[in-house]
């Protein structure tokens, strides 16, 4: 089989007709297709081993189910079709739970005791801060699936890569020029106190100054919070934009009583999706967020245009096109974020046979392969779009979308462009050694 196409039959260009998916069925199909041969070739029956560092407790909890869930299922399609340079894939997890020593703990007894060849999935960024130096000494490469601008930062090391999910820095530089655009100049922000909250309380002011905005105000508050009808009032009266960001299990009661405190009126809300992620919007309380604003990275509803890969991806992760898993309407996804442990994957295996990847030897050679890459094309393994990748910050760059909350759902009115979201890096991880 040609390097021109992987061995899951996903070409590395935009979906042709001829060969356009139809549904979860015809993705599933290409594993049995003929010139396939299950694990054929492989120099041993050995598995890959990828350690799953999982938020399965915690305030991350409802997103390690989901990147669980999707994790799962891009795995079933690559070991259908053959594994990767003809081994099979093995998940082995292991619950951090949304803690930062529990989490350089989980990445070194993924290492060292189960002998993973990676440890990838990552979210949170005090997760993602605390548990890096421990892949760095271990020299294990450590795929995150955080969005936090960490690892673009260079404050991280070279065995920590973000190929799946752009970041922080990069998301709000895009929106911001239709936030100021279209909502208002003096905006208030509301965010989490830690790391994930201060990527958007230092790259969104700068980001809204360049086009004639202003931030008023900027309130962080505590992700362990319960309560806060204290912190409204500390929104200037003068604010035309109230841009809030907020995470974890208390997230239904931030958006209720944001709405208790503004009634029928008040500025114009612009939200990241993480205030409403696994939320059902059409939750008692939450009425009053119609006609407001939400950045997206994959839209949780499904929309008129999508394409035919993210209808298969969406099938092959089990949610329907409210964004709710197929078994139970009740359970809201965190699609918003979780495409990013499926295309996170894709990249893996494609560095890993770009690098004849053998064993945990070659852990240094898929770190390198990984840097090689620069384009990725919207498909099968890239369901949420194009995206470019910068070797030297070990960062994707891609396209973000924003949508209105119209009659329950979530429609997207505006998609940036790549360029919208790209800055000048600040680092080179590729100069330090391995």
């Amino acid at each position: 089989m040609s390097n021109t196409r992987d061995k899951a039959g996903f070409a590395n260009s935009r979906i042709s007709r001829r060969t356009a998916i139809k549904g979860l069925g015809a993705v599933a199909a290409l594993g049995t297709a003929p010139g396939y041969v299950r694990y054929a070739g492989a120099q041993t029956s050995e598995p890959i081993r990828i350690g799953f560092q999982a938020h399965k407790t915690g305030i991350g909890a409802a997103y390690g189910r989901w990147y669980e869930k999707t994790t799962m299922a891009a795995v079933k399609l690559i070991n259908d079709a053959g594994g990767i340079n003809g081994r099979p894939v093995e998940i082995i997890t292991e619950d951090d739970g949304t803690d930062p020593a529990r989490g350089a703990e989980v990445v070194a007894k993924l290492a060292t005791q189960h002998k993973c060849d990676l440890v990838y999935g990552t979210l949170f960024s005090h997760v993602v801060t605390g548990s890096a130096p421990v892949a760095g000494e271990l020299k294990v490469p450590y795929f995150v699936v955080s969005e936090g601008y960490h690892v673009a930062s260079g404050k991280l090391n070279r065995w920590c890569l973000q190929p799946g999910i752009t970041d922080v820095r990069s998301q709000v530089t895009s929106v911001a020029p239709w936030m100021a655009g279209n909502l208002g100049k003096k905006v208030t922000m509301i965010f989490p106190d830690y790391a994930f909250g201060y990527d958007h309380r230092d790259y969104l002011p700068p980001a809204l100054k360049a086009q004639g905005a202003e931030v008023l105000a900027q309130i962080a508050i505590p992700p362990t919070e319960t309560s806060f009808t204290k912190y409204l009032p500390q929104i200037p009266s003068d604010t035309e934009v109230l841009y809030h960001v907020m995470v974890g299990p208390a997230v239904l009661t931030f958006v209720k009583e944001l709405g208790e405190f503004y009634g029928s009126s008040g500025p114009q809300l612009f939200g990241f999706i993480d205030s409403l992620e696994a939320v059902d919007i059409n939750s008692p309380g939450l009425e009053f967020l119609d006609g407001s604003h939400f950045w997206e990275g994959s839209p949780r509803y499904a929309q008129e245009n999508d394409s035919d890969a993210q209808k298969a991806y969406r099938a092959a992760v089990g949610i329907d096109d409210n964004g709710a898993s197929l078994q139970d309407p009740k359970d809201i996804s965190t699609a918003a974020h979780m495409f990013g442990c499926w295309e996170t994957l894709y990249v893996i295996k494609q560095a890993m046979e770009a690098c004849d990847y053998k064993s945990t030897d070659d852990r240094a050679k898929l770190v390198e392969a990984t840097e090689a890459m620069t384009e990725m094309k919207e498909g099968p393994e890239h369901p949420q779009g194009d995206k470019i990748f910068n070797g030297k910050i070990h960062q994707a760059f891609g396209h973000q979308n924003i949508s209105k909350l119209e009659g329950g759902k979530l429609k997207v009115v505006h998609r940036t462009s790549i360029e919208d979201g790209q800055y000048e890096p600040q680092a080179d991880y590729t100069t330090t050694p391995l």
